[in-house]
């Protein structure tokens, strides 16, 4: 569980992203759920855009493909999220 000093300093880092993962009309699906382990143990903090043409809220889309990934909601902003999951061997050292 991320505490709020580790979600804004996430958020801090999350800001110059571009997005790496698209949820559009297909929702979450095993493929996207497989992509977005590749890329979080790749990157460890990816954003990710929803389209227009996904039907689910947002809040839904990001808490499930979240669990789906074993990963953290750092931030729900507009129509992108951004999850975190620590890799095997971390590159971003989160504050205490």
């Amino acid at each position: 569980m991320l505490t709020g000093k580790q979600k804004r300093f996430l958020r801090g880092l999350g800001h110059s992203l571009n997005p790496v993962i698209t949820v559009g009309k297909g929702e979450i699906s095993e493929s996207l759920v497989h992509e977005t382990v590749e890329a979080l143990e790749h990157h460890e903090l990816i954003k990710v855009k929803i389209l227009e043409s996904c039907l689910m809220d947002r809040h839904e889309v990001a808490g499930e493909l979240a669990e789906a990934c074993s990963a953290e909601v750092a931030q729900v902003l507009g129509r992108t999220f951004l999850l975190y999951r620590a890799a095997s061997e971390p590159k971003i050292e989160l504050p205490k």
